[in-house]
């Protein structure tokens, strides 16, 4: 390797990003691969604990990564002896933390939530208020809309999926199945799929097309407790794993990543087997009830299954199957084809930029993935749409960009929901 193999040590015993903690003087670098080797090293630093909230292989593309001030000297020291490309993008994340939630606790004092009537775009909504939100549309649209308990999470929060129909009666239709809020520190992800719901149902007239010959199974948010967990405060804000404990070492870390959690290829490369990282995989597939609950799901739904659409932020892009390997479904072409559809749509539109393809491929091998089971229970297409990313943060646009977000997200789905109908 081109790499120092001295440097990369220096890495290797650095502590793992602390669960809750103050984010004062932390950082977040956007780091440019131009070799091959660059774009090995960043992943190796993702493995031995170094918090990337977006990563690349493709050179030339930048992966952003949070670097503390105990890591810092370590990380510039390296980046200059590679001749990486690296820019400061954040220079002090805890600050840009606690100017987001002073913003958004002014925002719940000017504008409570009944739980009634349509959401705006302007704020992002609690677990209770999406649970409500959706239970009132319910009642509003009786022959259209059925909202259905379908699990709990390890603290005990309803898990609900939202079903949206025409309301001809027709049993058995196929099924376009989605969810959101795998990572809790995603915050637009529910945002995204709560715009969604009300362009499927508030906006019926304009989308009738999607839904004449295909239901649409929508769970909102997967991982209730760790979003929950990350708006609780400044501290909690970067969370992005479930909430059940786990010993490790004497200590106590919470949760598993719910999106290496699936019992297929589970604990594989790209996973962690400890407790306290950020992609710990779980001590066995589906020790998470979250992601038990997604997993039911699938398989109640994979012999009308077509589509299954996952939301996660940020990156731009849109991913298929394989995250365990390199190889391609038998069928890629096909998701191929409609993960490129809804990039020309959005970039068609907005100019936007998305690049679509294998996980693998575009970005790095991640196993016991949801898009990886899901296409393995059944479903013929499976879709990672990576949001864009804005902000300090990233995760989370400026709630006045939430807008300009959500509907550019609504055009790329509506193109690959379109393209899949076509299709099958």
């Amino acid at each position: 390797m081109k790499y120092s193999l001295g440097l990369l040590v220096l890495f290797v015993g650095a502590t793992l990003v602390a669960a809750d903690q103050d984010y004062e003087g932390y950082r977040i670098y956007e780091v440019i691969p131009s070799s091959a080797d660059q774009a090995h090293l960043l992943h190796q630093l993702s493995l031995q604990g170094y918090d990337f909230i977006s990563e690349t292989r493709l050179l030339g593309h930048p992966s952003r990564v949070i670097v503390s001030p105990g890591q810092l000297e370590q990380f510039e020291r390296l980046v200059e002896a590679e001749n990486m490309t690296h820019n400061l993008v954040n220079s002090n994340l805890g600050a840009s933390i606690a100017e987001e939630f002073a913003q958004r606790q002014m925002q719940r004092l000017l504008a409570p939530i009944t739980g009634k009537g349509r959401l705006s775009t302007e704020r992002y909504y609690t677990h209770e208020e999406i649970i409500n939100y959706i239970d009132d549309l319910a009642q509003r649209f009786p022959s259209r809309v059925f909202v259905k308990t379908v699990g709990w999470s390890y603290e005990k929060r309803v898990l609900k999926t939202i079903t949206i129909t025409n309301g001809d009666g027709k049993a058995n239709k196929k099924v376009i199945f989605m969810d959101g809020g795998f990572h809790a520190r995603e915050w637009i992800s529910p945002a995204a799929v709560l715009y969604v719901i009300d362009q499927l149902v508030e906006q019926f007239e304009e989308n009738a097309h999607l839904l004449k010959d295909y239901d649409w199974v929508i769970l909102p948010l997967v991982n209730a407790d760790g979003y929950e967990h990350s708006q609780t405060g400044t501290l909690a804000r970067m969370w992005r794993k479930t909430r059940q404990p786990y010993t490790y070492g004497g200590q106590t870390c919470y949760g598993a990543d719910p999106n290496r959690n699936f019992d297929f290829h589970w604990n594989e490369e790209g996973a962690s087997s400890n407790p306290c990282a950020d992609t710990y995989a779980g001590p066995t597939a589906f020790s998470e009830p979250e992601t038990i609950t997604v997993r039911d799901l699938m398989h109640s739904l994979a012999d009308r299954g077509i589509m299954y659409l996952t939301i996660h932020s940020y990156g731009n892009y849109l991913l298929y199957p394989w995250g365990w390997t390199s190889d391609l479904p038998e069928n890629w072409e096909d998701l191929d084809a409609v993960a490129r559809t809804g990039a020309e749509a959005i970039q068609n539109a907005t100019g936007t930029e998305y690049t679509y393809g294998s996980s693998t491929n575009v970005l790095y091998i991640a196993a016991g993935a949801s898009d990886d089971y899901g296409y393995y229970a059944g479903f013929n297409v499976s879709i990672t749409m990576e949001l864009t990313g804005a902000g300090s943060i990233g995760f989370n646009p400026p709630v006045t960009r939430i807008d300009e977000f959500v509907t550019e997200t609504w055009i790329g789905i509506r193109a690959m929901a379109e393209k899949v109908i076509e299709m099958y």
